[in-house]
Order: structure tokens, then sequence, then C-alpha cells
């Protein structure tokens, strides 16, 4: 028997859908108040210890170097500092709550307790079991976490897993177009798809001298035209770098199928909208625009 070709975006969208629903705990006020409640009250140091605490107590320069787009030096303030405050297993148990917290209050009780919930948590999961440990080291160190027995937090989990998954390709297509970390946000805005440069200079610890800097030589590889946008040949490279990372991220959805990545994107697509809806996201947050 022939089996179906899965069209070459599809596994593009499913990710896109499922990462947001994902991300919206990275907002949310749970997470700020239960990491809180553990003694990590700087909003990055958070931001550092609940993405990086299934890697353990590790230090700056591996959070950088998972991170990426990170400035060495901000990272360097908050970690490896944030585990003296409190231990990574304590960090992963308040994201935890953090998450619940969240996805009752976006979604709702009758989403959480639906059939479409448990499908989708089955789907993705599904397809994390083709997920490769090798280079992927925020994908591997969150496999190694149980996976949770309620279905809205276990879709959460393979969520995490899928986008981590993906993250970690990506970062080796940046590196092989020639992307430094700063010069890959850069890039990302430019497209008018990234978070505008406030919310990246505020969050990754970038200067607007630094950012200019990185302006200025992708304008002198001919990436960058003047008024901010992508050229042609910039266009081109950030084309060639998604496509890099749907092949490095072709296995997990190939793995799950046609049919079964068609209805997980649906479904994750509902579920994203609706957090979407509730407010999950500051309106500000993509785009070009800089304040």
């Amino acid at each position: 028997m022939t089996t179906a070709a899965l069209e070459p975006r599809a596994g593009r969208r499913c990710h896109n859908v499922l990462n947001s629903l994902h991300a919206t705990h990275y907002f949310s006020p749970d997470l700020g108040r239960e990491l809180g409640a553990v003694g990590v009250t700087d909003p990055r140091a958070v931001n550092f210890a609940v993405r990086a605490a299934a890697l353990g107590p590790v230090g700056a320069g591996a959070v950088t170097a998972a991170f990426y787009n990170y400035k060495y030096e901000l990272v360097a303030r908050h970690v490896p500092a944030v585990w003296e405050t409190a231990a990574p297993a304590q960090v992963l148990v308040a994201r935890a709550r953090a998450v619940d917290a969240t996805l009752r209050r976006l979604l709702g009780e009758e989403a959480l307790a639906s059939a479409e919930m448990a499908e989708a948590a089955r789907l993705a999961l599904r397809a994390a079991e083709a997920c490769s440990r090798a280079a992927r080291p925020l994908y591997a160190a969150h496999a190694d976490l149980p996976v949770p027995e309620e279905p809205h937090l276990a879709y959460w989990h393979a969520a995490t897993l899928l986008r981590e998954h993906r993250g970690d390709g990506h970062l080796a297509a940046l590196m092989s177009a020639g992307l430094d970390g700063l010069e890959a946000l850069v890039t990302h805005t430019a497209t008018g798809k990234g978070m505008n440069p406030k919310w990246v200079r505020a969050t990754r610890g970038w200067s607007r001298e630094e950012w200019d800097a990185a302006a200025e030589r992708l304008r002198g590889r001919g990436l960058l035209a003047a008024s901010g946008d992508l050229t042609d040949q910039g266009v081109a490279l950030r084309r060639d770098v998604e496509h890099e990372t749907d092949r490095l991220d072709r296995a997990p959805y190939e793995h799950l199928g046609p049919e079964g990545v068609a209805r997980l994107t649906e479904l994750g697509g509902v579920f994203a909208h609706a957090a979407l809806v509730a407010g999950a996201f500051p309106a500000d947050l993509i785009g070009k625009g800089d304040a």
C-alpha cells in the first residue's frame, strides 16, 4: 500500500499552532506567581529558569549556547545564581503549576476535559516519538521528563518537545546560513513575523547600538535594505533557513502521517485561537514597529 506523502509545509503549520499554545506560559501572570512562590522574582531570571531547568543546574555558557539569541552578559546576571534560589526540580514543578493554571484560565475547564484535548495529546505525543536527541540539547533534556497524566498537560508537554526539537534544528540552520544570534533576530523581525525590536531588546539583552551594528553588517552582506526591510537576497536567505529547518524537523510529522498531521493542526488551531482571543499575548508583541 502506498502511503500519501506529507505536504512540504504541513509540519511547519502544525508546529506553529502547537508552539503558540506552548508559548502562552511565558506571558502568563501565573508563571510569575508560581516562580515567585519559590523565590524567583526577576522576570528575566524566570524566563531563563523555566526553559533551562530541564538541563539541570547549568551555567550561563550552556544556556547562552542553547538559547542562541540572548546576550551572554544578560544570561550571566541570572545563571547560575538562579539555581541557588530554586533548584531545577523546584522550577519544573512550579512551571507545571503555572501551565495548568494558564491553560485553565485561557481555554476553560470544558476544553481541558474534552475528547478533543485527549485526542490532541495522543497525536502530539505520537509525533514526538520520532524526534531525535542527537545535537538537540533542549529537546533531549525535555524528552527525559515524565509525560504528565492529565491530557491538557500531556498535550502541552508534547508541544514543548516538538517546539524544542524544531528550535534546536533551527539553530543549526541559522549557523549554516552565517547568522549569529543577534543577526537572526534582526532578520526575523524584518520579516514582520517576529517579535518587534522593542520586545527583543528588552528580553534578549541587546542594546540599540548593538542592534544597529548587526543591521549594518547585514546591509553589508546585501541582506537588509536601508529601510530596514529584507532585500530579495535576504528574503531568499530566510526562506532557505526555514526550508532547512523543515527538513531537519520532518521526522515527527512523517511519523504521524498526513491525516494525523492535518487533524493535529486542526485541533491545535482551535486551542491556539481560543488562547489568543482570551488575551494570551501582548497586543504589540509581533511586528516591525520599534519604540
